[in-house]
Order: C-alpha cells, then structure tokens, then sequence
C-alpha cells in the first residue's frame, strides 16, 4: 500500500512539473494558476532548486528515500527545464544594430498612472530616440506635456489617447508618434458611448487599447496594447483580450507595443502564420534574444521578473536591437521600459 501510495505521489509530482515547465503540451497557459507561475519561470527555478535541497534532506530518513529521492530528481529536472528554455529565449542582448532610414524606434513604457512624470517619459524617449511611444496608464494631458518636452528637445510627436474613463487613470492609454511616419488618427472614439465603440471597433474589454490608422493610407497600423492581468475574475476577459489582440495583428503592416499582461508562453495558439507569436506578428524579444527579461514588476532582478511588455510586428518588419531599460531612476513605475528598434525585412 505505501509503495502505491509513492507511485502515486511521484506520478503527480511529475506531471505538475511537467505542466510548469511546458504547459502548452496540456493546453494549461492560460489557466487559473498554471497561467500565473508559468509568467514568473525565473522564480520557478529558485522556487524548484530550493524544493529539490528540502526533498533530498527528507532523504536521508530511510522511509522517505525513494519517494523524496525521486521527487528531488523531478525538481532538479524542472529547474533545468525552464532555466533552458529562458536561455533559448534570451536573457538579455541589448546591442542594435547601425540605424537605416528604414529603421523605427518604439518605446513601450506602462507608467503606472503616470508615476514618473512627463519629463522623465520625455527624458527617456528622448534618449532612445523613439519614433513610437506606447503609454498604458497615461493620460492624455501627462502625453501632451511630453510631446511639448520633445518637440523642445527637436523630436516632435503627435499625442493619441483613449480613455474608459477619466477616474482612474489606469483606464487611458496614450501613444505617441512621430510626423515622418505620417498622419495618423485612432479608430476608436472616446466621447462616444463606450458600448457603441466596442460593438463598432472592438477593443480589449476591461483597459483601452489604442488602435491607430494611417491617414493616408501609407505606413503601419499601430497598435498601443493594454490587456487586463490575469488576477482573479478577470481571467476570461484576460483571454479574451488576447484573442482581440492577435485579430489586430492581421494586417501585412502592423506594429503593436504596451502591455499584454502575457508572457509568450501565454500567446500560443493564437498565432496564425509559421513563426509568428500572435497573428501575424512576431515579439521582438524573441527575435534579439530578450524574451526571457523581466519587465514585470522593476522591484524584482530582470532575470526573476516577467516579460509582459513586448512590442511585435509583421514580416516586414525584422527586430534589430531591444534593451529592457533597467535604471533605477525608472522604477518609479513597476514596469521596465521596453526599447526596440525595428528594421524593413530584406
């Protein structure tokens, strides 16, 4: 009988550690939980080495050998797992290649309400030299004044913002972008009733996401993401949120940036060509060697965090530099700037 009760105890132990390291196989990314430590596989390794050192001292009372031997056995396996699949990822390559005429800069920064201020937005965007700014959790009137603090510093911007409502300022997402990229207007209308919009244009249900159309018909959709975390009572919006997102990236000239409150792990399934992440669209991070870096939360080291803001695009485009800009002078916010250069695909 104990014998049985080991096996069965072990087998349990494997197939958990099997659903961490490599949920996909069961289709478990995005369920409650699973969804939630497969984001943080950083910790997941720690989190499994430290288990591993409790299991083999509960192997040297002889009753308990096999069982915590072997389970031991399966956490060490786990760790290993996911530290190579992080490293396959990427964890971190921050060099760009030189900047061509056909070459963009975007900048994704969710700011937490607007924590570090227009100047320290500005300051960054600057430095970066971004022709694209994505801004969840900002407000219209914090865009403007960085906007008014880059034109000053000779890189001028045009300010977008939707809101949900103007209480709570995690319900605006602003996104800047620069005229040599032309004309641009949002396909959703915030003085209009929300519900109208959301039957006419759609968006991502519980946070706005910003959608922007060239005027002209020339260059890029450009799309500013928010999704809403997978927390409790939120994990079919979550869902459903990413499912809208990936229909955005449908186009052959998009380029999404923000938050996704999802990790790549989170996105499978919903790609729609080979070698893409969501829709047609591609993450960056995966392409530089990036995709394992914590944006989330910027309290956490990168390497412990979770990769939740991406900036993706089409084929066309072809990442040629990222950095997840970590400078204490920036943790105002709890997420990590997101700097990527894209470049027109050969």
């Amino acid at each position: 009988m104990l014998r049985f009760l080991d096996a069965v105890i072990t087998i349990a132990v494997a197939i958990a550690c099997l659903v961490a390291t490599w949920p996909q196989l069961f289709g478990a990314q995005n369920v409650w939980m699973v969804a939630q430590l497969v984001a943080l596989r950083g910790f997941l390794v720690v989190g499994a080495l430290a288990a591993a050192a409790l299991f083999l001292l509960l192997a040297l009372a002889r009753p308990l050998r096999a069982v915590a031997g072997t389970i031991a056995v399966l956490l060490v396996l786990t760790a290993a797992g996911n530290a190579a699949i992080m490293g396959a990822r990427g964890v971190g390559d921050s060099s760009f290649a030189e900047w061509t005429d056909g070459s963009v800069t975007v900048l994704s920064w969710n700011t937490l309400g607007d924590a570090p201020g227009a100047e320290t937005i500005a300051r960054t965007a600057l430095d970066g030299k971004a022709d694209i700014i994505s801004l969840p959790e900002t407000t219209k009137e914090t865009g403007i004044e960085v906007a008014n603090l880059m034109r000053e510093g000779g890189n001028p911007m045009w300010v977008h913002t939707v809101w949900f409502d103007k209480i709570a300022k995690a319900r605006s997402t602003t996104i800047l972008v620069s005229p040599r990229l032309g004309d641009y207007g949002t396909v959703w209308d915030s003085n209009r009733d929300r519900a109208e919009e959301q039957a006419r244009v759609g968006n991502t249900l519980v946070l706005p996401t910003v959608v922007l159309k060239p005027t002209d018909g020339d260059g890029p959709t450009i799309v500013a993401v928010h999704a809403v975390a997978p927390i409790p009572g939120q994990m079919e919006n979550w869902r459903a949120d990413l499912e809208w997102l990936a229909t955005q990236c449908a186009e052959d000239n998009v380029i999404m940036a923000g938050d996704f409150n999802a990790t790549v792990d989170h996105m499978a399934g919903l790609a729609t060509t080979d070698g893409a992440t969501m829709g047609r669209c591609s993450d960056a991070g995966l392409q530089s060697g990036n995709a394992a870096v914590g944006t989330w939360s910027s309290a956490w080291p990168t390497l412990l965090g979770s990769p939740i803001d991406h900036v993706m695009a089409t084929p066309n485009w072809i990442a040629t530099g990222m950095r997840v800009l970590d400078d204490p002078a920036l943790e105002a916010s709890d997420h990590r700037p997101v700097l990527v250069q894209l470049s027109s695909a050969p």
